[in-house]
């Protein structure tokens, strides 16, 4: 019997047991088939239009429907068809992680009821996101607690980026991003890209909760790392102990990290309870992707939609540049109903190119001094725009954000999209200074001993690559201020050292 066969005998036993119930039945019938169908989801929504429902499980139970009696009406739930009208309610239809209680999580439940204000603004700067999290969630049948998690990593600050590196809403580290192809290169970080790091953050965590089978072991790994529970689980196993969250010696942030979440879940579960008001998010998608077929500015495409640049950038955070790049970057995200007003004015923009800047590779490791001058920029500008500290060099196949030409009409490629990188190295500065030639030195020894090139100590001195000095002979050379300074230290110590050991058999001699 099909699923669907299935349904209409429920719904001819429900009208035989009472035909008061054969309206309810309908709707709950109607409400599954429903849920039978492909949602359509919203245009544009990027979940829903490119998202595969394959790992999804059925709605409909395959075992064998029962017959309910009017006497057992009032012991089954009914789940509403409605769908939520605001997005905290959704949530909280999703929770399916086991609660915590302890007085960790009760610490935190006053620790953010007492603090109004950052409680407001983490939700109100949340709404930006919360949607498309809620929204993969479902999708994969993963709690969705889990779409209160950057509360507790980055106050869902996309650019929030902590003293140990992480980065994003999600807080990737570095090595961690890639090992999820997270790209971080010279003109974008996808730790801080709103739809790259929350897939990967929830591939993340499907992974662990694959490996421990429990979302608070789960939770501890993704803030403490895998290889530390796995071998906390391994200790208490050995000494005949618990392997529960609450059972594992772990540091103070990962014995705090489930109650924070605990706590923050159970305010959006019962706000009242905590004296604490929740800002509107209703149940739609805040923002919509867009593709971009060119280079552009952010602050043009910024004006193309006709929203303010924090507005533009807080929905586009893995922008590390003024400018997008398309071949990294295809599309941007924009709110619902800029959309189509950026495409319109996109394709109309007939005020010159869309993008002002583009990539240089230097062909040769120089000081940014010179690199200003081959691209046309002042140094300050080339510094600012490509984040170049005071004394470093620009290494040789360093990729730089330089002012593109009128006359340029390619875009950047995408090799060069995905892996840009500034290069740079101390730069070194040297002194010329001279040193005594010892015994049977020449040229090359000389160049071997302070690490210098044999054609340089040549030149310096006016002397063929193999020629030879007598002891004492002066010879000329360029060292690093750093290195200048030890050798004339050394050579101070050697030369009291020779003074000191004279006076002492000075001394001797006249015992």
């Amino acid at each position: 019997m099909t699923p669907h066969h299935r349904l209409a005998a429920a719904f001819r036993s429900f009208t035989l047991v009472n035909s008061r119930l054969a309206l309810p039945a309908l709707a709950v019938a109607m409400g599954v088939l429903a849920g039978c169908a492909t949602q359509p989801g919203m245009p544009g929504d990027p979940v829903l239009t490119t998202g595969s429902n394959s790992g999804l499980k059925p709605i409909i139970s395959s075992a064998p429907l029962r017959t309910i009696t009017p006497g057992k009406i009032g012991s089954y739930q009914i789940t509403s068809a409605e769908a939520p009208k605001e997005l905290w309610d959704r949530i909280r239809r999703g929770f399916a992680m086991p609660d915590l209680q302890n007085e960790l999580v009760t610490e935190r439940e006053q620790w953010y009821a007492s603090r109004p204000d950052y409680t407001l603004r983490m939700t109100e700067r949340s709404s930006k996101y919360l949607f498309h999290i809620v929204e993969e969630l479902e999708r994969r049948q993963m709690p969705t607690e889990l779409a209160l998690l950057p509360f507790i990593e980055s106050a869902f600050n996309p650019q929030a980026v902590s003293s140990a590196k992480a980065a994003g809403m999600w807080q990737f580290m570095p090595a961690t991003g890639k090992y999820f192809d997270l790209k971080q290169n010279a003109f974008r970080d996808d730790r801080r890209d709103v739809l790259a790091s929350t897939r990967a953050a929830l591939d993340y965590l499907q992974k662990l909760y694959g490996m421990f089978g429990d979302w608070h072991l789960a939770l501890a790994a993704y803030n403490w790392g895998e290889g530390s529970v796995s071998r906390a689980i391994a200790k208490n196993l050995k000494a005949g102990l618990g392997t529960g969250y609450n059972d594992l010696d772990m540091p103070a942030e990962t014995r705090l990290y489930v109650p924070k979440l605990q706590a923050v879940k159970n305010i959006v579960a019962n706000p009242q309870a905590f004296s604490t008001e929740l800002p509107l998010i209703e149940n739609h998608p805040y923002f919509q992707q867009v593709l971009i077929t060119r280079d552009i500015d952010v602050a043009l495409a910024a004006r193309l939609a006709g929203v303010k640049i924090e507005d533009f950038r807080a929905l586009n955070p893995s922008a590390r540049r003024p400018v997008i790049i398309a071949a990294g970057t295809p599309q941007i995200l924009l709110p619902w109903d800029t959309a189509t007003v950026f495409q319109r004015n996109f394709d109309a923009y007939s005020q010159g190119q869309y993008a002002s800047w583009t990539a240089w590779t230097a062909p040769g490791t120089m000081n940014p001094a010179e690199a200003a001058r081959l691209t046309g920029m002042s140094e300050a500008d080339l510094r600012s725009v490509n984040n170049i500290p005071p004394r470093m060099l620009i290494k040789a196949g360093s990729t730089l954000l330089v002012p593109r030409s009128a006359n340029v009409e390619n875009d950047v490629t995408g090799h060069v999209a995905d892996n840009a990188q500034v290069l740079l190295a101390p730069e070194i500065v040297t002194r010329r200074t001279t040193v005594k030639a010892r015994k049977g030195e020449s040229v090359p020894s000389i160049a071997k001993r302070y690490g210098l090139s044999t054609s340089s100590v040549a030149e310096w001195n006016n002397v063929g690559t193999s020629a030879a000095f007598k002891l004492g002979h002066q010879v000329v050379v360029f060292l690093p201020v750093k290195r200048v300074a030890y050798s004339a230290s050394h050579s101070k110590v050697k030369a009291v050292k020779r003074s000191t050991t004279r006076a002492i058999v000075k001394s001797k001699k006249h015992r």
